[in-house]
C-alpha cells in the first residue's frame, strides 16, 4: 500500500518541523512539502497532488480560508484539513464551507493527527463529529435566517429515511451511533449516507453537515 502523501501548509517553521517530524515518524505517511502561505500551499497542492493538506487558517499573503477555496475550485477531491485554536478562529466555519474536509485544534497531539490524516485520506471526511458540532453551533448565527428554496426543494429528495440519518450526521453521530439509534446495520447507514451525498451533490459529510443547518433540518440553539 502506498504511503498517504501530506502536504504541510502553516507560516510557522518551528511548527511545520514539528509536524514534518512527527509524521515522517509513522509508516504510511510521508510529508511531500511544505507551504508558509496560502499562495504557496495553492501552488505546492497543484504541484505535488497530496492526498491530504493541513492548512493553517491565519497565513500571510493568502490565508487558509481563501487558499482552501481556490484548491478544492480546482480539485474538488482535493482534502484539506483546517488548522485551527478553536477559542479564538472564527474562521473554521468559513473553512469548511470553503471546502474543507474537517478540521483539527492546532495544540493537537500527534497521534490525533495521524489519525485524522488517516480517516480522511480514507474518505470519511469528519474528524470529529462532536466537535465539528460544535463549532457550527457556535458559528451558526452566519447563515441566513432565510435558508431559500433551494436547500428545501433538495430536502424533498430524501427518503424520510434518509432524512433521519442526515438529521443524526448533522448531530455529529458516527455511523455505528446512527445504526443503533435506528436498529440498522452499519453497512446500511453507510448505503443511507452515500445517496444523500449523491442526491444531495455533496462531496462529503462535513457538507453533509453545512447543508442540514442551512436547510435548517437541524437548529443550532
Amino acid at each position: 500500500m502506498s504511503a498517504i502523501r501530506v502536504l504541510l501548509a502553516d507560516d510557522q517553521p518551528l511548527l511545520r518541523m514539528g509536524f514534518r517530524l512527527a509524521l515522517d515518524a509513522h509508516p504510511g505517511l510521508r510529508v511531500v512539502g511544505e507551504a508558509a502561505d496560502g499562495l504557496e500551499a495553492v501552488a505546492a497542492a497543484a504541484d505535488l497532488a497530496p492526498d491530504v493538506i493541513v492548512m493553517d487558517v491565519r497565513m500571510p499573503v493568502l490565508d487558509g480560508i481563501q487558499a482552501t477555496a481556490q484548491i478544492t475550485e480546482r480539485d474538488p477531491d482535493a482534502k484539506v484539513l483546517i488548522l485551527t485554536t478553536f477559542d479564538l478562529d472564527e474562521y473554521a466555519f468559513a473553512g469548511l464551507r470553503a471546502g474543507a474536509s474537517g478540521f483539527l485544534l492546532k495544540d493537537v497531539p500527534p497521534q490525533e493527527m495521524v489519525a485524522a490524516i488517516r480517516t480522511v485520506a480514507a474518505g470519511d471526511a469528519v474528524v470529529a463529529p462532536r466537535v465539528t458540532r460544535r463549532l457550527l453551533d457556535t458559528f451558526a448565527a452566519k447563515l441566513p435566517a432565510d435558508p431559500g428554496l433551494a436547500p428545501i426543494t433538495r430536502v424533498q429528495e430524501l427518503t424520510e429515511r434518509e432524512s433521519e440519518v442526515l438529521v443524526l450526521v448533522a448531530t455529529g453521530a458516527t455511523n455505528q451511533e446512527i445504526a443503533q439509534s435506528l436498529y440498522l446495520s452499519e453497512a446500511t447507514v453507510k448505503t443511507h449516507v452515500s445517496r444523500i451525498l449523491a442526491k444531495l451533490g455533496l462531496r462529503d459529510r462535513v457538507q453533509a453537515v453545512i447543508f442540514a443547518y442551512e436547510s435548517r433540518l437541524v437548529e443550532p440553539f
